[in-house]
């Protein structure tokens, strides 16, 4: 079994139109959308959800204002400033305090030195983990709550599950849509796979932004390719990214070209190998196969480095 991430340093790099056509190319794979917190590979793929449960994160504190005696020492051992003196009153106190739910970082200290125990610390519904079937094969994906966190556990439980049926149907590959930047879904998303695209455009910032997502994958040390989409839109700087990438020993799989018609795919919820022939969806083509074939010259199992 192999896990293909196609990540990117930026957002709006064409990243997710990239795996939704790479997946109507693969024969048989499994989809994994780890970009939680912003997920859209499913409005091309167009699934069908047959599972789905809630994903707690963490746990949040509630002062239990019948049982609360306004002592303060909540607020005193709060480093967040989450707590403020502005509950309701009981039959003992006319104020009691309360726990603000947006600022609460969930670190459960208030509880743990309550001697009346009025604060109750119980996990937090954080977002959801979706399993779908879509025309190229299953499914999963997940949506983050809003200003919810822990996106980095949310990404490692999408992983796991599509690990999982990979391994129930016999399926070779698992082709993940990953996360924009460098931080923690970033990571979660990359860590001990096996091959790893990173999409990017001939932009300023998306020169920037490579630089530093290459440095994060040659951190783990995994095998990467770079593919730069929209690549005639900028000729100047799309050649100075290849020249970077050949300083650092990085391979260019492939160049895409804009094509309106990608749009267009995308009005109609295809990918734009399913919806034409020419312009880019050739480049995707030659892209796939310069992919997929570092992908299996890759023996399963070599990341340098591999963190839980």
């Amino acid at each position: 079994m192999k896990e293909l991430v196609i990540i990117s340093g930026k957002g709006g790099t064409g990243k997710t139109s990239i795996v939704a056509s790479f997946a109507a190319l693969a024969d048989k794979c499994v989809l994994a959308d780890a970009d939680v917190d912003a997920a859209d590979l499913h409005l091309i793929l167009d699934p069908r959800t047959v599972h789905r449960e809630k994903f707690s994160g963490g746990s949040r504190a509630r002062i239990m204002s019948g049982h609360c005696t306004a002592c303060g020492k909540c607020e005193e051992v709060c480093r967040f400033d989450a707590i403020t003196y502005d509950g309701p009153g009981n039959g003992r106190v006319s104020k009691t305090y309360r726990i603000d739910p947006i600022a609460c970082e969930g670190c459960g200290v208030c509880a743990y030195f309550c001697a009346e125990q009025a604060i109750e610390f119980a996990p937090v519904v954080n977002g959801q983990l979706f399993v779908s079937e879509t025309r190229h094969g299953p499914m999963v994906h997940a949506k983050l709550g809003i200003a919810e966190e822990n996106s980095g556990k949310l990404v490692s439980l999408v992983r796991t599950q599509a690990k999982a049926i990979a391994q129930e149907r016999k399926l070779d590959l698992i082709l993940i849509d990953g996360s924009p930047g460098i931080g923690c879904p970033v990571i979660s998303s990359i860590t001990g796979a096996d091959h790893v695209l990173v999409v990017t455009e001939p932009t300023l910032s998306g020169l920037h932004d490579l630089q530093r997502v290459t440095d994060l994958t040659t951190h783990f040390g995994i095998k990467m390719q770079i593919c730069i989409n929209k690549w005639d839109l900028n000729e100047g700087l799309a050649s100075e990214i290849e020249a970077r990438a050949r300083q650092r020993g990085v391979r260019v799989a492939g160049k895409v070209r804009y094509d309106q018609a990608v749009t267009k795919a995308q009005i109609k919820r295809k990918s734009i190998v399913e919806y034409a022939h020419d312009g880019a969806a050739v480049d995707i083509k030659q892209l796939w196969d310069e992919v997929s074939s570092g992908i299996a010259e890759t023996p399963p199992g070599v990341t340098a480095r591999r963190y839980s």
